[in-house]
């Protein structure tokens, strides 16, 4: 899988529906602005959870936003590592397999850094 080009098609469906539920959409932007700040949690924390989430939930979108995110909040490939060791623990193979794509995701993400 290339999450560069997911992303990029992810960011084009989601640019179609925003308009169509606008009101919900701001909200939704709103909500995730607020719990992704820094707070008794730094963002780089906050994003490795929805990292966890997105593994725990088999939601190949939400990994990709997050373990970007994570990385532009200067996640590691050991945090990320960690993240998902702790995913496989709690969530066994299932959690495997999807963590196997958000270290390729990571990868990727940071294959031009």
């Amino acid at each position: 899988m290339d999450w560069n080009e997911e992303m990029r098609d992810i960011k084009k469906d989601l640019g179609a529906l925003r308009p169509v539920i606008a009101d919900v959409s701001v909200a939704f932007g709103d909500l995730a602005r607020a719990a992704t700040a820094a707070g008794a949690l730094d963002t780089k924390t906050k994003e490795l959870l929805a990292v966890a989430i997105g593994i725990a939930k088999q939601c190949e979108d939400c990994i990709g936003f997050h373990v970007k995110a994570a990385v532009i909040a200067g996640a590691t490939r050991d945090e990320i590592s960690d993240t998902i060791g702790i995913c496989v623990y709690m969530g066994g193979g299932p959690s495997l397999m999807y963590g196997a794509k958000a270290l390729a995701a990571f990868d990727q993400f940071t294959a031009t850094k």
